[in-house]
């Protein structure tokens, strides 16, 4: 395990490569980005979106995934705001167990803000069972709700006869999941292979009895289908300098988001913007940092290291207090909610540890054998 010389990012994330300098790709991107004429951006956009004409009878120009969060909703804003555009927003919805008031709070918000929302829903049983499945499996409870969710987009893009859709950060050049990368900075369409979504997913899911018409919303198009509808997916992360966990989260606070109030201790997220439709992201959080030795934090102090507001040392300090951190109370609703124990999960978090990264002590809790910032 090696870090990035100059952020948190470790080695260990998956689909990563860092350069012979030792920079991470989201480091190694940052840096390249102070070079960048925006404006020329901005007018690469606007030819961009002259090639998607609305069609006869189409009444929307765009669509865009949404969950009533920070990063949708600056989208949502700017897009319309900005660009002069309509857009439909897309959101799919969690069972009522896992979804939080404060998401249901959020999407009216996007709704009296003056936009048009169109939701799908997954059946609830089904969605219960085959997250059960994905922790069982995989000690990732997301594996299967994380396909309905990406998927949920362009199959609405291709009911509704979109074929434009605006997507926000771009996983290979601010995350470092390479595999995502497309044709150009902006492409989307590889979004497929993001390392959540990959992996021969209706066939596990088949193996636990789920009928296949039951799996339509977990389904993610096809290349040949993306070809036949015309559908590209934009980031537009790639033309906004400014966009980062903070500024999208102050942007969107501003415009009537409502973040989250309990504390870092319990939740790891430091701004509380993060996964505001559900609390359960936060032991999958958990579980990654066991995993591959980061979590949320980690995620967070890195981009506010490379934009200068917070130094190394200070990042070290924080993902060490913070980085697995998870409320017992949430553990337990999820406990509750798949059927299983606490003592099971946590036995099966122990399980799926990296052992070179962790090792159990005598009363049975996850201690690390790296160091924060320096690695193995």
């Amino acid at each position: 395990m090696k870090y990035c010389t100059q952020c948190l990012q470790p080695d260990t994330r998956p689909n990563t490569k860092f350069t012979d300098d030792g920079l991470c790709p989201a480091c190694d991107y940052f840096g390249r980005l102070q070079d960048v004429d925006w404006q020329e951006r901005f007018e690469i956009l606007q030819d961009l979106l002259a090639d998607f004409p609305r069609a006869p009878g189409q009444r929307f120009d765009c669509i865009i995934g949404v969950s009533g969060g920070k990063d949708s909703t600056r989208q949502a804003l700017w897009v319309r705001d900005k660009l002069g555009l309509k857009p439909l927003l897309a959101c799919l919805s969690y069972p009522p167990e896992q979804v939080t008031q404060r998401g249901v709070d959020n999407l009216s918000n996007l709704i009296e803000l003056g936009f048009d929302l169109v939701m799908s829903a997954p059946a609830p049983a089904t969605w219960r069972r085959l997250m059960r499945e994905s922790f069982l499996r995989f000690t990732n409870w997301a594996k299967s709700t994380e396909l309905a969710l990406f998927s949920s987009v362009p199959q609405l893009a291709i009911h509704h006869k979109i074929p434009l859709i605006l997507w926000g950060e771009n996983p290979g050049l601010q995350l470092g999941d390479l595999k995502t990368l497309g044709k150009t900075g902006y492409d989307g369409n590889n979004l497929r292979y993001m390392n959540t979504l990959s992996g021969g997913a209706l066939d596990w899911m088949l193996e636990t009895g789920v009928d296949l018409r039951q799996l339509i919303p977990y389904q993610y198009p096809s290349p040949e289908e993306f070809d036949r509808h015309g559908l590209q997916i934009v980031y537009l992360g790639w033309f906004l300098g400014d966009w980062s966990l903070a500024n999208n989260g102050m942007y969107s606070a501003a415009s009537g988001l409502t973040i989250r109030e309990d504390s870092v201790a319990n939740t790891g997220d430091l701004l509380g913007v993060t996964s505001l439709d559900e609390d359960w992201v936060t032991l999958n959080q958990m579980i990654k940092y066991y995993k591959f030795g980061f979590g949320r934090v980690t995620d967070y102090v890195n981009e506010e290291i490379r934009l200068g507001r917070l130094s190394r040392d200070e990042g070290i300090r924080l993902v060490s207090a913070y980085d697995d951190a998870c409320a017992p109370n949430y553990i337990e609703a999820f406990c509750d909610y798949i059927d299983i124990s606490v003592d099971d999960f946590w036995s099966r978090v122990r399980a799926a540890a990296n052992p070179s990264l962790f090792h159990v002590d005598d009363a049975g809790r996850l201690r690390r054998t790296f160091e924060v910032g320096v690695g193995l």
